[in-house]
């Protein structure tokens, strides 16, 4: 790991307090990133179907932080249902074969904090409103985020849905994306500040 680091990082002699070998430690925000924008993506990852697929979806939005400035180097990975509400099982997900939709995906953040992901909109699970579970690493996060994102398009199934119902009326919409096309939906991503998405809490 010390190859990653800098020249600059690197003492030339030891020095009073220092290790023996003459190299600085590192400290834990250094091992925990920021690596995520280039260690991670794979190729194809954020295609959970191809683009030509009959009912693919654009799902896409902006990464900002708590300043509204946009996160170059985030990545998000989302887990959902297929289209009929079927939660798969099958594996392949780092592999893609064009054809097998393993109901996961990963996307890196561009330049300009934007990520997108060639899906289908999931369908109902359980009877519960349709959503995207979506996991977020950025630097400045010591440990990874959760949220969901649901559809506008499910009004309906959006009024009983059990977790929207924890979250203050007020506060739903940051869960919820807008549909800005005819297969295009956007859900931009606050971390911190006025607007801030709303963060899950897993136990387990």
């Amino acid at each position: 790991m010390t190859d990653l680091l800098p020249t600059e990082t690197r003492a030339t002699e030891p020095a009073t307090g220092t290790p023996a070998t003459g190299t600085f430690v590192q400290t834990p925000s250094q091992t925990v990133g920021p690596f995520y924008g280039y260690a991670l993506p794979y190729d194809k990852g954020p295609e959970l179907v191809p683009g030509h697929h009959p009912h693919a979806i654009r799902l896409h939005g902006t990464v900002t932080d708590g300043a509204g400035e946009p996160v170059i180097d985030a990545l998000l990975e989302i887990w959902q249902a297929d289209g009929e509400g079927n939660l798969s099982r099958e594996l392949g997900s780092l592999d893609r074969d064009g054809f097998t939709f393993t109901g996961f995906g990963r996307a890196a953040a561009t330049m300009a904090g934007q990520y997108t992901f060639t899906t289908v909109k999931p369908g109902p699970v359980a009877g519960h409103a349709p959503y995207a579970l979506v996991t977020v690493f950025a630097r400045g996060l010591t440990h990874h985020l959760f949220t969901r994102v649901y559809f506008e398009a499910d009004a309906a199934q959006l009024e009983t849905d059990a977790v929207l119902a924890l979250v203050p009326a007020d506060r739903r919409d940051t869960l919820i994306s807008v549909q800005d096309g005819p297969s295009s939906y956007r859900f931009d991503i606050r971390l911190q500040g006025e607007g801030e998405t709303v963060f899950l809490d897993f136990d387990a």
